[in-house]
C-alpha cells in the first residue's frame, strides 16, 4: 500500500485537523498507532510540523469525511507521490563527517599525491574546486585542516583507496618500492632449509642401508643413538 511522502508530518497534520481515528492515520501513514499516539502528545522524540495531504494530493476531503462517518474505513491515497531517484553526482557522505572531508583530502594529497583531483573526488564525495584549494593550500579553513587517513575517517573503504592509489601509479608509471634486503634475507632462508631437508633425506636414507645390512648404525649415521657395547 503506498503511504505518504512524509507520513509522520501527514500523521501530525491529520491529528491536529481531523477527528480521524489513531489506527485509521497510522493505516494511511504506514505506523504503528502507538507512534501517532506520541504526535497527538506531543512525546515523540522529533518536534514535527505538519504536511496537508489535500493540498499535496494524497488525500481528498471526500476521503477523510468516509473515514470520520466510519471508524472502520481505511483511508485509500488518492494519488501516490512521485518516487525519489537520486540523481548522479558525487558519492553522499552523513552530515556528520562532512566536516572531516578536507582532513582526508589533505592525507591523500600529501600520502598519495598521484591520485588525481577526479579519483579523490570520487573516493572522498567532494566537489574538485574544494580538492584544488586545499592542494594549493588556499581553502578559507587551511589553518585547522588536519591531514588524517579517510578510511579512519569512514569517508571511504580501505579497498577503493588501495585500488585507486594503485590506478594512479600504474597511470603514472610507478611503482611502489620494495625492500631488497627483505628479498634476500628470503632467499637465503629458502636454501638454508632446503639444504637442512636434503641433509635429514641422506640421513635416513644411509641408517636404513645400514639397519638392512645388519649392521649398528654409528654415532655419526644416526645422532643421538650410541652403541651400547661402546665404553
Amino acid at each position: 500500500m503506498a503511504q505518504p511522502l512524509m507520513p509522520h508530518a501527514t500523521a501530525s497534520w491529520l491529528v491536529e485537523n481531523t477527528p480521524l481515528s489513531f489506527s485509521q492515520i497510522a493505516d494511511f501513514c504506514g505506523l504503528h498507532v502507538l507512534e501517532v499516539q506520541a504526535i497527538a502528545d506531543d512525546t515523540a522524540a522529533t518536534k514535527l510540523t505538519g504536511r496537508d495531504p489535500i493540498r499535496s494530493g494524497e488525500l481528498t476531503h471526500e476521503e477523510i469525511e468516509k473515514g470520520q462517518a466510519d471508524a472502520d474505513y481505511v483511508l485509500k491515497m488518492h494519488k501516490a507521490p512521485d518516487p525519489v531517484t537520486r540523481t548522479k553526482g558525487p558519492r553522499y557522505t552523513p552530515v556528520s563527517k562532512r566536516q572531516d572531508k578536507p582532513d582526508g583530502i589533505a592525507w591523500i594529497i600529501r600520502n598519495h599525491p598521484e591520485v588525481s583531483d577526479g579519483q579523490i573526488s570520487r573516493l572522498i564525495g567532494t566537489t574538485r574546486t574544494t580538492i584544488a584549494a586545499i592542494r594549493e593550500r588556499t581553502h578559507w579553513n587551511m589553518a585547522n585542516i588536519q591531514p588524517k587517513d579517510p578510511v579512519t575517517l569512514g569517508l571511504t573503504s580501505q579497498r577503493e583507496l588501495d585500488a585507486a592509489v594503485a590506478k594512479a601509479q600504474k597511470a603514472a608509471g610507478t611503482v611502489a618500492p620494495t625492500d631488497e634486503r627483505l628479498a634476500s634475507d628470503r632467499e637465503a632462508l629458502i636454501v638454508q632449509l632446503r639444504a637442512e631437508r636434503d641433509q635429514h633425506h641422506r640421513d635416513v636414507e644411509a641408517a636404513m642401508a645400514a639397519e638392512l645390512a645388519g649392521e649398528q648404525p654409528s654415532d655419526e649415521i644416526v645422532p643421538g643413538i650410541k652403541d651400547p657395547f661402546k665404553r
